[in-house]
């Protein structure tokens, strides 16, 4: 069975900075009509910065939506007609003050694809020095953190750590 299914109308509901909101009109398999919330985004980059073989940096940040702080990876929304891998190296030298002489893909994911378009592509840094050390966004306040592989993988399994994007990248570890 063709589980597609075919689009028929799309209204914009909500169109801001980073996201834009559409409903989706769409012919299901079974014939019948239904709508769907879509949130469009741009994409983003992650990234495992090593600091060692055995430490990676990850960055702690309040979010607002689950109102708490969280450690994640080094990540950031990609800029329209921005080459991804650069996105992943401006992100990684803004977040952590570091750039690495080593930037390799490892894959991608989607963050959460029954409402959302996102990809997050996931790049490893490593052999890193020191490069600008104006941390963050003027609306972005970040602690940098560096934590041994064995323990962010503890702190995943415990719940400390609860970021998809920082899970999943775990799989290329």
């Amino acid at each position: 069975m063709d589980f597609n299914e075919k689009t028929t109308d799309i209204k914009n509901i909500y169109k801001g900075k980073i996201i834009d909101v559409n409903l989706h009109t769409v012919d299901l398999p079974n014939g019948k009509k239904s709508t769907r919330e879509i949130v469009n985004h741009p994409g983003g980059v992650a990234i495992i910065a090593y600091k060692d073989k055995e430490t990676i940096l990850l960055v702690e940040q309040f979010r607002k939506p689950i109102e708490k702080s969280i450690l994640e990876l080094p990540a950031g929304k990609i800029e329209k007609g921005e080459d991804i891998e650069l996105c992943g190296m401006r992100e990684l030298e803004e977040e952590t003050g570091y750039k690495a002489k080593e930037f390799k893909y490892l894959g991608k994911i989607v963050s959460s694809p029954g409402f959302c378009d996102e990809y997050i592509y996931i790049y490893k840094a490593d052999c890193l020095y020191k490069g600008d050390d104006n941390l963050g966004d003027e609306d972005e306040f970040i602690n940098i953190k560096e934590i041994k592989i064995g323990k962010a993988k503890e702190m995943i399994k415990s719940g400390e750590i609860i970021d998809a994007k920082t899970i999943s990248a775990f799989m290329f570890i």
